[in-house]
């Protein structure tokens, strides 16, 4: 394993451990909308992507990191690495607060976002080839994004996953991915076309029917 990757892991499990033990530290760096827009605390933005609910959350999404990884550093090296999943997190945590603006109270927690960054960047450079739950990586990205979209317009109570952070953080890494390689998303443009389609749809909601908003 890359070591850029074992240390992000490594700091992860580590913060997320304390924050398993120590509530005050756990609730001054979790995601907080009115933490961030009333106290201008955006440390937050970063912070809380090292924090996580419990071992299981914690476990599947370095899991997920480890297994994705590998590609995404063949393709953009190290430091594109750090871009996507850094850039991923900042972008899935800043659509959160966009799209949670008016609830203050909302607050979230884990690596996710900038996982999805990581997952999204590896299926847009081979969208056929690789494979994620059993499923090709464009059938997975499109349902993925479907339900992603669907839930975040018709949300449920019992729901309690970060979908803005999730769509942010994959958008971010496909994005980069194909801005990054042009002549490989070209090559995939059927593929990469069918996965953006719940995307667009959920942008015209957003920006056009003002549903979200």
């Amino acid at each position: 394993m890359n070591t850029i990757v074992l240390i992000i892991i490594a700091a992860t499990c580590i913060f997320s451990y304390m924050g398993f033990n120590n509530t005050a530290l756990f609730e001054k760096y979790k995601f907080n909308v009115g933490a961030i827009t009333n106290r201008k605390e955006y440390v937050r933005l970063v912070s809380s992507a090292f924090l996580h609910a419990d071992l299981m959350h914690l476990f599947f999404n370095m899991l997920s990191l480890y297994f994705f990884q590998g590609v995404v550093v063949s393709f953009f090296g190290e430091i594109g690495f750090l871009i996507i999943y850094f850039g991923a997190m900042l972008l899935g945590n800043l659509f959160s607060l966009k799209i949670y603006q008016r609830q203050p109270w909302y607050s979230a927690i884990g690596a996710s976002g900038a996982v999805s960054g990581i997952i999204f960047a590896s299926i847009a450079m081979a969208p056929n080839e690789i494979s994620v739950n059993f499923l090709p990586g464009w059938l997975f990205g499109t349902l993925y994004f479907g339900y992603s979209v669907y839930m975040m317009l018709n949300p449920k109570q019992w729901d309690n996953l970060g979908h803005a952070a999730h769509l942010g953080g994959a958008f971010f890494g496909l994005v980069y991915s194909i801005a990054i390689h042009p002549q490989q998303a070209v090559t995939h443009m059927t593929y990469l076309g069918i996965m953006s389609l719940p995307l667009l749809y959920l942008a015209y909601q957003i920006f056009i029917k003002k549903r979200i908003n």
